[in-house]
């Protein structure tokens, strides 16, 4: 199951045209990660005392339908690991008919925070750390 949170739009959010600012999706996107990760039991606080901190290398967003004020939305997330020190988190925002509103796709790791690098094994890491470990792996 992908992981989700409901969020609904707020007028103060829109831009001129009336609908969704385009910088506001990336923090509806922001706000999903985070929920997953302490819904995983990991919360900021409990990373950073860790010693590694989540970072984004890369975000791509496609805009694909508006969303206007008062509209609910559903913000899904996932991470996709594969070899090496960096993984995809995968999202969409959608409305509430289910239609895609945007697609929001980023390249992530996570960052030692004394040495400054990446970690070799983000996935590991994660899961030694979570409560629910099975969250982070969509």
């Amino acid at each position: 199951m992908t992981f989700f949170v409901d969020v609904t739009v707020r007028g103060y959010e829109l831009d001129t045209q009336g609908h969704l600012n385009q910088a506001v999706y990336l923090q509806y996107a922001e706000h999903a990660r985070w929920e997953l990760l302490r819904a995983a039991g990991l919360p900021q606080d409990k990373l950073l005392a860790s010693g590694v901190g989540p970072v984004a290398l890369e975000t791509t967003v496609k805009f694909l339908r508006e969303l206007r004020g008062g509209d609910r939305a559903r913000v899904t997330c996932r991470f996709v690991y594969g070899e090496g020190k960096t993984f995809t988190v995968a999202q969409q925002i959608l409305k509430e008919d289910g239609t895609v509103a945007a697609e929001v796709t980023g390249v992530a790791g996570m960052l030692d925070l004394t040495a400054r690098r990446l970690i070799s094994d983000p996935a590991g890491h994660l899961a030694s750390l979570a409560d629910d470990p099975g969250l982070l792996s969509g």
